[in-house]
């Protein structure tokens, strides 16, 4: 899945201090230009009593990307290119972040602000959780409570996520798969079960919000 691209997670935000200036970098997914610009604002009217309220994102991934940053009153190239440039090192798509100043008295220059502004991304991105958008199918499997706790383990060891446990005269489960998972799933099933159990496809989804799973 050429593709499949790292987004964040959630928001996040993490903060640095620089000679008594305080810097708060707030980072979220974002899906269009307009999202990006709804989450600009959002922080800067959290934020509307701080000196500097600097953003930039990256909407898409790779070639087909819009890429956008602003200095909010710094000195030119000081602010908004270096946090883009932190951001589209990251390898990230569809993130905007917006660092807040608070100015504590010091002038830091011009080297000085690039860094501070540049760390002060990184430092959201240490702290970030990933997903990734992937092709998702969400099944529905019926099954006796004898055989729960061995599905259970099936379904962990293909990074299936339970949406939903049903308990009946069966069990029913929801479970969602990204799409290449899915027929190793449905195969240690059938193993598991004598060929007794199969999973039924209910939902198939081009785009679905996927927690990375550590390390990957």
């Amino acid at each position: 899945m050429s593709n499949r691209y790292p987004i964040p997670a959630t928001e996040t935000r993490a903060e640095i201090e620089v000679k008594n200036s305080r810097f708060i970098a707030t980072a979220a997914p974002v899906f269009s230009v307009d999202e990006a610009k709804e989450f600009i604002k959002r922080i800067k009217q959290e934020f509307s009593d701080a000196s500097h309220n600097v953003p930039a994102f990256v909407v898409g991934f790779g070639p087909s990307v819009t890429a956008h940053c602003n200095d909010d009153g710094e000195p030119s190239g000081t602010a908004g290119r270096p946090a883009l440039a932190v951001l589209q090192g990251s390898g990230l798509g569809d993130v905007a972040v917006v660092v807040t100043r608070y100015f504590g008295g010091t002038k830091l220059g011009t080297g000085g602000l690039v860094r501070a502004y540049g760390d002060a991304v990184k430092a959201v991105l240490d702290v970030l959780p990933r997903a990734e958008k992937v092709p998702t199918h969400t099944v529905m499997l019926a099954l006796p409570y004898t055989l729960f706790e061995r599905v259970k383990l099936l379904v962990a060891d293909w990074n299936g996520r339970i949406l939903d446990e049903t308990f009946a005269a069966d069990i029913t489960l929801t479970i969602q798969f990204v799409v290449e998972k899915f027929p190793g799933f449905q195969e240690a099933l059938t193993e598991l079960s004598h060929g007794s159990l199969t999973a039924e496809i209910v939902v198939a989804n081009e785009e679905t919000i996927m927690p990375l799973q550590g390390g990957e």
